[in-house]
């Protein structure tokens, strides 16, 4: 095999790098320490940002990308096949070649539609087929039920192990280098282990079955729900990280030099907002359309094009999405700069520059916090909203937009075709409901006004 490397692949390790650093070398101040123990104390805030790091390292697994290589020729010269492949490909391997003719239902053994089929002697008649792949190894339909039970309880069995072994290493390497916390361990360890357990389970069931059925062509659904990830999570936490420098710096310079930096500030940020996001955001993924097609060349293959068209709709979204958190900055620095500690820094003299970043930055960061866990959220339904119209991703990247966008006819069928949307759905639905509950923990320890008050009340 031979390694591919794609920026979104570099871009994304170094962010989970880069985050890994901040909080091992360089150390917080201890108020800001107090904050996130107080984040971790609770059991919620440690569910969910395990969580979040579970959908992280499904994106990190994802984005090792290689390709295979051919069998040789007589020349004995390697090719290698035009189809990228991840790891993430390979540990779900059985549910990734196992594809079948068209639409069946989570876990059957039968085609979702009738098709003509003839009899030995040459009758045409018209029934379910029976799936290639699908429960092939069960000689009738009334097997399953008692073959689901026994995988069901072997996986469970297999991952119960694999979780154990998993969580009495952590044990040990918690107790050796790591200092006694008042995180809820319990909660910790017990929905990791959880979190083993199902994978293992959708391992072992999905080389039998397709647990949530397969799609217009025949492909797994909740594979395709997994492989989707990815995607989630690039286009949240870059597009994300994109916003950061427009709304930090425009924001704090216009509520700390007022003027016409202000002015000019607040002319920006508004003309950008009166410009529909869709309308905008659109135009542009259609400019980048017709360069990808003038550029030809310079995308040699599939993966190269699409990763080019990701991340340019991620740039995109972080230059129209900054002017939310510039405006809520801009406030929040205009009533910092008028308190004592500034004032009595100017009249010492200090600098502009040492004024924001030791004293007005460090006071505004909570909202920063807060707005970057729930603009990831944002941008990860965004990017279904604008796969649904068509001018999301690339149709050649898993994404839950795309699963939603290429099942919306379907919902009219009779008998309904639920469970591709519904999959993509689920997927999505936790990743945003973890993110959106691990913000409401970040607010409620970091924003001043929430600790006073509970202060107040105790």
């Amino acid at each position: 095999m031979r390694p591919i490397v794609l920026w979104s692949d570099i871009l994304i390790y170094l962010l989970v790098i880069g985050l890994v650093l901040l909080f091992t070398l360089f150390k917080p101040n201890p108020q800001t320490r107090a904050h996130w123990a107080q984040v971790f104390s609770s059991k919620m805030g440690s569910a969910t940002f395990l969580v979040l790091c579970v959908y992280v390292f499904i994106a990190l697994l994802d984005s090792l990308h290689f390709q295979k290589a051919l069998p040789k020729g007589a020349d004995d010269q390697v090719f290698y096949s035009s189809e990228v492949l991840s790891v993430l490909d390979w540990v779900h391997l059985e549910q990734r070649n196992k594809q079948e003719k068209t639409y069946s239902a989570p876990f059957a053994l039968y085609a979702f539609a009738k098709e003509n089929m003839h009899t030995e002697d040459g009758q045409l008649y018209r029934d379910y087929p029976r799936l290639k792949y699908g429960g092939r190894h069960l000689n009738n339909a009334d097997e399953r039920g008692a073959d689901i039970a026994r995988r069901s309880g072997l996986a469970i069995a297999k991952g119960a192990l694999y979780g154990s072994f998993l969580v009495a290493i952590l044990l040990r390497l918690q107790r050796r280098h790591v200092a006694p916390s008042a995180a809820p361990k319990a909660t910790i360890y017990g929905l990791l282990f959880a979190i083993v357990v199902l994978w293992v389970w959708v391992l072992e069931l999905g080389s039998h079955y397709h647990i949530m059925g397969t799609d217009k062509v025949g492909a797994d659904v909740l594979y395709q729900s997994i492989k989707s990830i990815r995607t989630g999570v690039l286009i949240g936490s870059l597009a994300t990280l994109l916003t950061l420098p427009f709304a930090i710096g425009l924001g704090i310079c216009a509520g700390y030099f007022k003027g016409r930096v202000d002015d000019a500030v607040q002319y920006l940020y508004t003309t950008l907002s009166s410009i529909p996001d869709i309308l905008l955001i659109a135009a542009a993924v259609l400019v980048i359309d017709v360069y990808i097609e003038n550029h030809a060349q310079t995308f040699s293959l599939t993966a190269y094009r699409a990763d080019f068209k990701f991340l340019a709709l991620c740039t995109i979204f972080g230059l129209t999405s900054w002017t939310g958190l510039c405006r809520l900055l801009r406030a929040e620095t205009l009533k910092v700069s008028q308190l004592d500690y500034v004032t009595a820094a100017t009249a010492f003299g200090v600098s502009h520059a040492g004024i924001i970043i030791k004293h007005i930055l460090p006071n505004v960061m909570h909202l920063v916090i807060i707005s970057v866990v729930l603009n990831f959220s944002t941008f990860v339904l965004a990017e279904s909203v604008l796969s649904y119209i068509g001018v999301g991703v690339d149709q050649s990247i898993n994404s839950w937009g795309n699963m939603i966008n290429s099942a919306r006819q379907e919902l009219s069928r009779d008998p309904t075709v639920w469970w591709s949307i519904f999959s993509a759905f689920m997927f999505m639905f936790i990743l945003v409901l973890s993110a959106n509950l691990f913000s409401d923990r970040v607010r409620d320890a970091f924003d001043p006004r929430m600790t006073q008050s509970g202060d107040t009340d105790t």
